[in-house]
């Protein structure tokens, strides 16, 4: 039985121009003897890195709970314990544009057809029971030509909604940003919008009308909650509508003027969008979501790295030389350092019955093995969180050599509530070996 003091899980603060969902509180009763529907939903995140790795600096030793991480998994060793390392999964097709297609599908690209992806299948599940039905962003403008007789733009995602309808990620933090947490239903909530006034501030009054009731653990929660918000807004704003600077250059460099909006930095644009998605689920905005850290056929440099000079898709056709494979591993640590990040953020979110991370599924990995061949065996794969108690992380799950990447697809999707028990005709069983 709800209690008098206690407010309804799916509580929202609202001001004119915004509707801001809360994470748990203890204001809304205790997780663990909760009424069905009360307990913290179960989300999906799956997270895209182009361009492969070098196996040597991926590839795990040991199985099962006795292993040891690669190099290039060094900054998930204090996340051990809540990742799982899968191998032995294949994918299909050739080239980038196929296999970035595949990523999700586990079937290529065909005619300009393709298959219902993951993401978009388990939002159209369970996407009705929140604001947006999923949310899809990227980092890396899309890109045109052909690419192995198919058109690049195909690389541009990995979110396919039909076998004919490609879903875009949003790559401006602002817009995202307006999309999961702004009302533009009215003119006067426009007219405030367009002045981009703070979101927090605009539902403040009802969050003091809600801290009265709280305790002083929701207050801090509260406070802490509504701080993550605007800091994200503040460092948008600062993006966006840069501070005067206190000393200015007195030559000015011939740059190419980026999109409005897009911040220069790779890893400040990699990591708003991180904490964009990190927000979303907290609030409940979206329970599925997915992340493009660059673009299927990325060509980006990563000069900003020591001791790397190259691009990615350059670097990744090493030809075994040396000094191509250590910036390739780099370039690979770099990503999976911020795919740490992500999972420690989501990790310190508190849900009463746990955390954000443990009532998550985090996939992460590439769609080819290694670039230089385009290999496609063996994919470097990880899955983070518990899945609301339906995953057992930690450990190596080796399966067997040749596994079609579906498996997984069709395991995380039964995990996710989806009954089927198969995965766009592509799949021979659930890899029900990281339950």
């Amino acid at each position: 039985m709800e209690k008098s003091w206690q407010i309804p899980r799916r509580t929202f603060l609202r001001g004119l121009g915004a509707t801001l969902a809360l994470p748990w509180l203890e204001v809304m009763g205790d997780v663990a003897k909760a009424a069905p529907g009360t307990t913290p939903p179960t989300r999906l995140l799956c997270i895209f890195q182009p361009n492969g790795v070098y196996p040597g600096a991926w590839d795990v030793t040991g199985s099962g709970r006795n292993f040891e991480l690669s190099p290039i998994l060094k900054p998930l060793a204090d996340l051990k314990d809540d990742i799982s390392v899968v191998s032995g999964l294949d994918n299909v097709g050739r080239g980038h544009v196929q296999m970035t297609g595949a990523f999700l599908t586990g079937v290529p690209i065909t005619n300009g057809k393709n298959g219902t992806s993951l993401d978009q299948m388990i939002a159209q599940q369970i996407g009705g029971a929140t604001p947006l039905p999923s949310i899809e962003l990227g980092t890396e403008p899309p890109r045109q030509g052909n690419a192995s007789g198919e058109p690049i733009a195909f690389a541009n995602t990995v979110s396919w909604s039909s076998e004919t309808t490609r879903v875009s990620p949003e790559i401006n933090p602002q817009v995202a940003f307006d999309r999961l947490f702004r009302s533009h239903s009215g003119p006067e909530a426009k007219r405030l919008a367009e002045r981009r006034k703070s979101v927090v501030d605009l539902v403040m009054q009802d969050a003091k009308d809600l801290r009265r009731q709280a305790s002083r653990r929701d207050q801090q929660k509260l406070d802490e909650y509504l701080e993550s918000v605007r800091s994200v807004e503040v460092r948008l704003d600062k993006i966006i509508d840069p501070p005067e600077r206190d000393w200015t250059p007195p030559t000015t460099p011939d740059l190419e003027r980026p999109p409005a909006g897009i911040p220069k930095d790779r890893a400040t644009h990699l990591r708003l969008m991180m904490d964009l998605m990190v927000l979303s689920f907290q609030t409940d905005t979206t329970r599925v979501g997915t992340l493009m850290t660059a673009h299927g056929f990325s060509r980006q440099n990563f000069s900003f790295l020591k001791g790397v000079t190259s691009d990615h898709h350059g670097m990744s056709h090493h030809k075994g030389q040396a000094e191509a494979v250590s910036q390739y591993t780099t370039v690979s640590q770099w990503y999976v350092s911020q795919y740490a990040y992500l999972l420690k953020r989501m990790k310190e979110i508190e849900e009463g019955n746990g955390t954000l991370l443990d009532n998550s599924i985090v996939l992460y990995g590439s769609s080819m093995k290694d670039g230089n061949g385009h290999r496609k065996e063996n994919l470097p794969i990880v899955v983070a969180g518990r899945g609301g108690g339906k995953l057992t992380p930690g450990r190596h799950v080796a399966l067997k050599p040749g596994t079609p990447l579906p498996n997984l697809h069709l395991a995380i999707a039964q995990s996710m509530g989806v009954e089927i028990d198969s995965f766009n005709g592509a799949s021979t069983g659930a890899a029900t070996e990281i339950c």
